[in-house]
This record gives structure tokens, C-alpha cells and sequence, in this order.
């Protein structure tokens, strides 16, 4: 069993910058992949990064190049640093892991994972 917990959420001016932390409690063996995924009211959930257990990292092209995941060296806390967020970027976002088939495409990696947070909520003001 894997437990987790993000936290980070906020309010923010369009064009600012947040960072969300998520903490990994349970064994390390039943995840190979963790990623940060979104979901916005009225839209479907929307992988956004996800990095796998030797730290190679892909992203959605929606905020490749603004959004940057990490991992701790333990794998224990894993991170979704965001700048230059727009009004687009208010959501409430997830962390989750798992043993995925392939830990490549965020909006396909999501189906395969098997464990998820509740949730922080982002919400960028103009």
C-alpha cells in the first residue's frame, strides 16, 4: 500500500509561480512511477508530468516547458514546480504512483496507476 499526500495549493496571480509537494508513505515496490495529474470542473482529468524510478521525466505539452517535476533521492517526496501559470492552470491537482505498463505519456500513464491523493486545489486570478 502507498499512501499520498499533496499540498502546495494556492491562489495566485496569472504569471506567478507555485510549487506542490507530494509525500510517499508505503513501499517503495509497488510504484516504478509517480506524476502529477489535474482536474478542472466540467473537464476530464488531465495528466500533467510524470518522472519514473531512474528520474527521466515527460510531460504534457500543455505545460512542457512551465511545469518541472522532481524527486527526492528516496522517492519519498516528489515535486511540480510551476511558473508562468495561467488562468487555464486552476484545477485541483493529484499526485499519484504506481507500476504502470509504460511511465511516458502523463495522459496515458494515469490509467495505470494505482495509487492517489485527495487533491490540492490551484487557482490563478487575473
Amino acid at each position: 500500500q502507498v499512501q499520498l499526500e499533496e499540498s502546495g495549493g494556492g491562489s495566485v496571480q496569472t504569471g506567478g509561480s507555485l510549487r506542490l509537494t507530494c509525500t510517499a508513505h508505503g513501499d517503495n515496490h509497488n510504484r516504478n512511477c509517480m506524476g502529477w495529474f489535474r482536474k478542472a470542473p466540467g473537464m476530464q482529468r488531465e495528466g500533467l508530468a510524470v518522472i519514473d524510478s531512474d528520474g527521466r521525466s515527460f510531460y504534457a505539452d500543455s505545460v512542457k516547458g512551465r511545469f518541472t517535476i522532481s524527486q527526492d533521492n528516496a522517492h519519498d517526496t516528489l515535486y511540480l514546480e510551476m511558473t508562468s501559470l495561467k488562468s487555464e492552470d486552476t484545477a485541483t491537482y493529484y499526485c499519484a504512483a504506481g507500476l504502470p505498463p509504460s511511465c511516458r505519456t502523463p495522459d496515458l500513464v494515469q490509467y495505470g496507476m494505482d495509487y492517489w491523493g485527495k487533491g490540492t486545489l490551484v487557482t490563478i486570478s487575473s
